[in-house]
This record gives structure tokens, sequence and C-alpha cells, in this order.
């Protein structure tokens, strides 16, 4: 019974004009990589997103899964009063939360915020095309935005 209340085949038609930047995710995705966290070594990486349409299509729900990396889920709402969309990660495995704000940006999405250690974040759907996408994660530091991590996206 939860799968058919938070599962919805399609955007809500109420604001279906706002859901648009990031209605091309939905689907299954496979992706490669690198992350870089602080002060560790670089490790390249290999994962899978899987997302879909939630609550009544009101939102998008998405899960990134790199073994022994992460494993977390992203909610993404559209508010239109702010014409922005509120994203929030949780990953239980890392116990590692971020909420931001996502807008478009030229041709690409920019998501900015805060992570759980309140250190800003930004991360980025760059080079979007209907079967790939590249996503830059970063965090600021020492007055510069720092890269954490590039994934190269690929539709299965």
């Amino acid at each position: 019974m939860l799968k058919e209340a938070l599962h919805a085949d399609h955007p809500a038609a109420d604001r279906a004009a706002g859901l648009e930047l990031y209605g091309w995710l939905a689907g299954q995705w496979a992706f490669d990589g690198w992350i870089q966290r602080a002060a560790d070594a670089k490790h390249t990486i290999l994962g899978e997103i899987h997302a879909g349409w939630v609550l009544a299509g009101r939102a998008l729900q998405d899960v990134w899964i790199v073994p022994g990396f992460f494993h977390g889920t992203t909610l993404r709402i559209y508010d239109p009063a702010i014409n922005a969309w509120h994203i929030i990660w949780s990953d239980p495995l890392r116990q590692s939360y971020t909420r931001q704000t996502g807008r478009p940006s030229g041709k690409d999405i920019v998501q900015e915020g805060t992570n759980h250690t309140g250190a800003m974040t930004r991360w980025s759907f760059v080079d979007i095309k209907p079967d790939s996408f590249r996503w830059l994660g970063e965090r600021f530091a020492n007055e510069e935005w720092l890269p954490e991590a590039e994934f190269f996206a690929r539709r299965i």
C-alpha cells in the first residue's frame, strides 16, 4: 500500500510547467566518476540512480547508490511561491544530510545550500541531454569552491 500511496505515474497537472526542470531525471541511470572527501584520496566509483514522481506527482524522488560510499535519497519539491525547488538529501549509511535550493542556470541546474556540518555546498547538473548528464559536487572552503565529486551518467 505504501508504494501506491507514494509513487505517481506523472507530474501533477496543477504545476506541470514548474516541474519540468527536473522531469527529465525520471528513469534509471548508471554512472561512473570520482569522489574525494576532504583530505582523502580520489576514489573512482560506479553507481546507479533510480528516479520517479512521488506525492501525487508534486515531487521527484531519486535514490543514488554507490556501494561502499553512499546509499541515499533526494526529495525534490517544486515550490511555485519561489519558483524554485527544495532539495533534501538523506544518506542513512553515512549519516549525511544536505538541504539546498535548486534553480536553472542557463542550460544547467544549480543547487546551493548547506550540509549536516553547516558547510556550504553546490551541486550542479550540467551537459544535460535526453540520455546523459554530468553531475558536479562542490563545497565551499578557504574562500573558494572545491570539487568533491564528478559523475558521468547515462540512461539505462
